[in-house]
């Protein structure tokens, strides 16, 4: 019966994927990428389109293709959907794995089919059982010759993990439903201690984008955390989307959280400028309104801005099917700094300044595209550098890494990224289960690790407004009678079917 429905599906996206190329005008995907990008009429099709890149993996000795003057080789194989890497202080790595969290209710027929084709897209369509993910593992290259010369599993059984931070003996894990803490001395290749819940985030029991990325501000104060939308386009209702499409900051030290920016459907790659100290962040838009909107985005993140979403899309332009309509927040919605087309995935970022990668690559930024399987044509499956001239996107970007497509296959799809210990670049590939190392040619290090999280405390602390507690006391108390900020609110899930709210998974 299964197999019947997998068949009869496949021949349904089958038919889409045919009645939306032969509709299609070729669309230069180029046009899209820049400060300001080419926006064509939106479309509301009766199907979507569709073109799904069925993950095949690495055979041995492949490898993806870079550029001449650089060297990509296999840093960590048997990986289990590597999703971010991160740097420590001490140049070890760690390697975040993991799966979306079960659970997810599926309330349309599209959702049986959106469901079925990520499987493909993410490999999960094989016969073997999947290996254990969830999971955190930590990678050390003790003389740094760029090769891993040691291997520990850090942390096991956690909620769908995705960013990570360090910072004064603790680290901080993002999961699918809060930030939590473990005490954790750089060197040690075990933590036992079990973990404190910093900050709730929110979580299930729809949870539809459940990555949660983390960054550490330069001054060490604060995380923020990534919290992406519960819908595409707030179909679920307004009710489901509290706290969400949105960047939190979350005060280290208290776990007093408040929203730090908003209208941003699914950031993800959230990393500090090296020169500014801006927050930075990649962004997934939204689906179906044509394979050549919305494009994926990068920008700087203003403190309480708001990028549109989900009343408008790239700044000021009206998403048509948000009902009611919400002009007055239209008029504010800032516009990104930098397209990178429609529909690239993009989930990974990492600054390069002061790496050991080649001149043409000192000053700018690496982009993770996963890739797409909503378009008529793929977009992305690569990373690409953009350059930056005083803190600022200034040129058009380029292809770095490629090969992770081949033909209508996919040998993996790149994901997070970071810079090692040794200034070279690492691709978390969560389709192709490795992480990949690109390098300069002839093997040029940096003197010192820079970590993920630069972090340069003041001489002096300016004074700091204090936030509102987080909606959860885990285990601090809040002070009585301090307000909490109703759009940190944890969310009920609200299903269309009858809009009883659902409490959330504890």
């Amino acid at each position: 019966m299964l197999k019947r429905f997998a068949s009869t599906l496949v021949l349904g996206v089958g038919t889409a994927t045919l009645l939306a190329a032969c509709s299609s005008e070729p669309f230069d995907t180029a046009s899209q990428i820049g400060a300001d990008p080419v926006l064509p009429a939106p479309e509301q099709p009766l199907l979507p389109d569709l073109k799904v890149a069925e993950v095949v993996g690495w055979e041995d000795g492949e490898t993806p293709t870079v550029p001449e003057g650089l060297v990509v080789t296999a840093y960590a194989t048997d990986l289990a959907n590597p999703r971010t890497v991160h740097t420590l202080p001490n140049g070890d790595i760690l390697v975040v794995q993991s799966k979306a969290p079960p659970g997810k209710p599926v309330e349309r027929p599209k959702d049986i089919i959106r469901d079925f084709i990520m499987s493909i897209a993410s490999g999960g369509g094989g016969g073997e059982p999947p290996p254990e993910t969830n999971l955190i593992t930590l990678l050390r290259d003790t003389n740094r010759d760029g090769t891993v010369d040691e291997r520990f599993d850090l942390l096991r059984d956690l909620t769908s993990p995705f960013g990570v931070a360090w910072y004064e003996d603790t680290l901080y894990v993002a999961a699918a439903d809060a930030v939590i803490s473990y005490p954790y001395a750089l060197g040690d290749t075990e933590i036992t201690a079990e973990p404190t819940v910093l900050s709730p985030l929110p979580g299930g029991p729809i949870n539809h984008h459940w990555t949660k990325d983390l960054a550490l501000s330069p001054d060490g104060q604060f995380l923020y955390a990534s919290v992406g939308s519960n819908s595409n386009a707030a179909e679920r209702g307004i009710e489901a989307e509290k706290g969400r499409a949105a960047i939190w900051q979350i005060d280290r030290e208290t776990g007093a959280s408040r929203v730090f920016a908003s209208g941003l459907r699914n950031p993800n790659g959230l990393n500090f400028h090296p020169d500014t100290g801006e927050l930075w962040t990649v962004v997934n838009e939204r689906d179906e309104l044509g394979p050549n909107l919305v494009p994926d985005y990068l920008t700087s993140v203003q403190e309480d801005g708001f990028y549109g979403w989900p009343y408008s899309y790239y700044g000021q332009n009206v998403d048509p099917r948000v009902s009611p309509p919400r002009p007055d927040l239209v008029e504010t919605a800032i516009k990104p700094d930098y397209a990178l087309s429609s529909h690239v995935a993009a989930l990974g970022l990492a600054f390069t300044d002061d790496s050991a990668m080649p001149e043409q690559y000192l000053n700018g930024a690496f982009i993770g595209n996963r890739g797409s399987w909503n378009r008529d044509h793929f977009n992305g499956y690569k990373v690409i550098y953009v350059p930056f001239t005083d803190g600022r996107p200034s040129g058009p970007a380029i292809d770095v890494v490629t090969g992770f497509l081949d033909g209508d296959n996919a040998h993996g799809r790149p994901v997070g990224l970071a810079m090692d210990g040794t200034g070279a670049l690492l691709i978390a590939d969560d389709a192709g289960n490795t992480v990949w190392r690109v390098a300069a040619e002839g093997g040029t290090a940096i003197a010192e690790v820079i970590p993920t999280d630069r972090v340069t405390p003041p001489a002096a602390a300016a004074e700091v407004p204090a936030l509102a507690p987080a909606t959860a006391a885990t285990p601090a108390v809040p002070t009585e009678g301090t307000p909490e900020p109703p759009q940190t609110d944890i969310a009920p899930a609200v299903g269309p079917a009858n809009g009883a709210p659902t409490p959330p998974a504890q």
